[in-house]
């Protein structure tokens, strides 16, 4: 069975084997990583300077993934995965709401951090079956096209919550990059953290 990819290079030749990480191992190392980083901010022990860079970082880096799982994961599923449809209009819907949540937050003090940080982990629950359900039907070759792809669009999006973008193609691949290239302006500007090696103790 061959899934039916977003728009991607073509492939050389039969049997082409591409260089990269498959879609599905990159998508659950950054879950690990939100996981991890959604615990952290909601750490009574942490420092206040290390609270807020976490906040920062967590920020900055699921607008990035939900962004890039707008743009490759979500398509792919479902037209992959038909009857999973409906699953992947609720996460879609759940990714707004978690942006609307993470851009209402007014600092590391705000008390619906800890609302935010379960956000975090319900998504990455909520995505864990669409990532092994894809996993089976999908080659390894299309994964790690689709990993290249999602590399790609990760580093051109944004790394600040704008819930009323686009969820879905084509626009949101229109969009999202111009939005990141803004966002990135700003960043520099304020010297704002953004990745998780700007953290003391990056999650693994």
């Amino acid at each position: 069975m061959t899934v039916p990819l977003p728009p991607l290079p073509p492939v050389p030749e039969e049997g082409y084997r591409p260089g990269g990480r498959s879609i599905v191992d990159i998508v659950e190392r950054e879950h690990r990583q939100l996981r991890d980083l959604s615990y952290r901010m909601t750490d009574p022990g942490i420092a206040p300077e290390r609270l807020r860079e976490a906040v920062e970082v967590l920020t900055a880096a699921l607008s990035r993934h939900l962004s890039a799982e707008e743009q490759y994961l979500f398509p792919t599923a479902r037209a992959a995965l038909p009857d999973r449809s409906g699953q992947v209009d609720r996460e879609i819907a759940a990714d707004a709401d978690l942006l609307t949540a993470l851009r209402a937050l007014t600092g590391p003090a705000d008390p619906a951090l800890a609302a935010v940080a379960d956000r975090v982990r319900r998504h990455v629950d909520a995505v864990a079956p669409l990532l092994a359900a894809l996993r089976e039907v999908a080659t390894e070759a299309e994964l790690i096209r689709l990993g290249n792809r999602w590399e790609i669009a990760e580093e051109a999006a944004p790394t600040r919550p704008h819930p009323g973008a686009p969820g879905t193609p084509p626009w949101n691949r229109v969009v999202e990059p111009a939005l990141g290239v803004v966002d990135k302006v700003r960043d520099a500007v304020t010297g704002r953290p953004t990745y998780l090696s700007d953290l003391d103790q990056p999650p693994a």
